[in-house]
């Protein structure tokens, strides 16, 4: 039995099938960016990268909590 993804990583899979771009891609784009503060990264990727709140929230969660 395996467990059930939970959090913003449940979201990845959908990301990758909807926007067609692996979600390291995404994550890099993220790391890359000047911007730094969640709601500025939230809002460039729904502006210039044309994804939902709720993808690009995920996104930016989870990349900025793997930086500690």
């Amino acid at each position: 039995m395996s467990a059930q993804v939970k959090g913003p990583a449940s979201y990845f899979p959908s990301i990758e099938k909807k926007y067609g771009r692996p979600v390291a891609e995404w994550k890099e784009l993220i790391r890359s960016s000047p911007l730094t503060r969640h709601m500025e990264l939230v809002t460039w990727l729904k502006t210039e990268h044309g994804l939902g709140h709720g993808y690009a929230n995920a996104l930016v969660a989870h990349t900025l909590a793997e930086k500690g």
